[in-house]
């Protein structure tokens, strides 16, 4: 059988990588660094819960906005995880 899983994402990549874009304005030094933005990426969207879906849409839909502002509040609290604890090691090795 073939199946075409194409249409499958996790939610939070999307979301995720938008907000890094938009906080690497506050980190010149790692914004530089592609490579280092992609560290953040990875090291925030480890700290969310998967969430795969496969119409951003209908996911929305079904949420209240109570649940919409907790996961909006989780990613923003995950990249700013990010992009401090990849500034720290990114310190850490220079001075090594």
């Amino acid at each position: 059988m073939n199946q075409d899983f194409s249409s499958l994402f996790n939610y939070h990549e999307r979301e995720v990588l938008t907000a890094v874009m938009k906080a690497a304005e506050d980190y010149p030094e790692i914004k530089a660094d592609s490579d280092l933005l992609c560290d953040v990426a990875c090291v925030a969207l480890n700290r969310l819960p998967p969430r795969y879906i496969r119409h951003a849409v209908d996911f929305l839909f079904y949420l209240t906005e109570h649940e919409r502002s907790e996961i909006d509040n989780a990613i923003l609290d995950a990249v700013n995880y990010a992009f401090i604890f990849v500034q720290a090691r990114t310190t850490l090795r220079a001075n090594a």
